[in-house]
C-alpha cells in the first residue's frame, strides 16, 4: 500500500459565507493529493503528459462529507493507493482537520490515455516501477 500525506491551509477564498470549505473545492484537494503523491515518487503529471504522452482523465468520483473544514484550518490530505495501477488507477483520499479528525473521504478513479492515439493504455512503466516497492511483501 502506498500512502502520502500533504498539509495545506484552508484559505478565505476557498470558503463559503459560513466559513466552511465550499463543497466544490473538495475535488481540488483530491487533485492536490494526487499530484503531490506522484511528485513524492519523483514523477509529475507534467512529465507524464510532455514526455510520456500519457493523460489521466477522471472517470468517477465518490465523496463523503463527514465534518466541515473551516477557514484557516491546517488540513492533512492523505492519498492512498491499495493496488499497483494497471489500466486504472484508484486513489483513496482522506482529509483530516488540525485535530486529526477525519472530515472527508473520497475515491477517485482515473484511466490512462495515450495522447497521440487517444486510446486507453496501461499505467506507464515509470509509475509502476516507482510504486512496486510499496506493494512487495
Amino acid at each position: 500500500m502506498y500512502v502520502h500525506n500533504f498539509s495545506k491551509r484552508i484559505r478565505y477564498g476557498e470558503t463559503d459565507q459560513m466559513g466552511y470549505l465550499y463543497y466544490g473545492n473538495y475535488a481540488l484537494l483530491y487533485e492536490i493529493g494526487r499530484s503531490e503523491a506522484i511528485r513524492s515518487l519523483g514523477l509529475s503529471y507534467r512529465e507524464m503528459e510532455a514526455e510520456q504522452k500519457i493523460m489521466m482523465p477522471v472517470i468517477s468520483v465518490e465523496s463523503r462529507y463527514l465534518a466541515p473544514l473551516k477557514y484557516d484550518d491546517l488540513i492533512n490530505i492523505r492519498t492512498i493507493l491499495h493496488d499497483v495501477p494497471g489500466k486504472l488507477i484508484h486513489f483513496f483520499h482522506e482529509i483530516y482537520n488540525g485535530e486529526n479528525q477525519l472530515c472527508h473521504k473520497a475515491e477517485v478513479k482515473l484511466f490512462f490515455v495515450d495522447m497521440i492515439s487517444q486510446k486507453r493504455v496501461s499505467a506507464p512503466t515509470m509509475l509502476v516501477d516507482q510504486l512496486r516497492p510499496y506493494f512487495e511483501t
